[in-house]
């Protein structure tokens, strides 16, 4: 994996610096043991310290804009909707099974390092990946993580219901993809 020295010449360096930690692995380390949830500001990475938490969005900007502070051009973010179900996502099986549906399309931020897939949120209790659900994936920024993440991914899910001819409507899904992700929550 990618090291480097952490320079204190950003607000995010500094803020982990403070903490004793000077380097990027020690850094992924750091961010990888907060406990995962939601943010008072989902667009808001830098919350994740005062917070002591994070989510996949959240967590995997913050370690960009800190790559980004200190000129690392290999570390890149992304987000892809995956096809969330029970074999892939802890804790959402029953939720899926009651309203009959084999999946959910999620949205799932991550890291790419050199080309190699780094994320620090997902915690499984089974050997299947994300990655080998994977529909869509797009690089974006760090600012990208608020409503340009929830648009895209609501566009998504309305086309799929489409697509797929379900009798749900957005709304419904959206609450039932809410449900998922508060079952997830609690399964971590």
């Amino acid at each position: 994996m990618l090291n480097f020295s952490l320079l204190p010449n950003g607000l995010l360096s500094q803020l982990l610096l403070q903490k004793g930690i000077v380097n990027f692995n020690d850094a992924v380390t750091y961010i990888h043991q907060l406990p995962y949830g939601r943010n008072t500001d989902r667009s808001n990475y830098q919350s994740i310290i005062p917070e002591n938490k994070g989510t996949c969005a959240t967590k995997h900007a913050f370690l960009k804009q800190l790559a980004i502070e200190n000129q690392q051009d290999d570390v890149q973010l992304f987000m892809g909707i995956y096809k969330m179900n029970a074999q892939n996502t802890s804790g959402i099986g029953k939720i899926l099974t009651k309203y009959q549906l084999p999946y959910i399309p999620e949205a799932h931020t991550y890291l790419k390092i050199n080309g190699n897939l780094l994320d620090i949120t997902r915690i499984t209790q089974n050997d299947t990946s994300f990655v080998t659900s994977l529909l869509v994936e797009e690089e974006i920024l760090p600012y990208q993580i608020g409503a340009y993440k929830i648009t895209w991914h609501q566009q998504f899910l309305k086309q799929w219901i489409d697509s797929a001819h379900l009798s749900y409507s957005f709304e419904e899904i959206w609450k039932i993809r809410e449900e998922c992700i508060l079952a997830l929550s609690e399964a971590l």
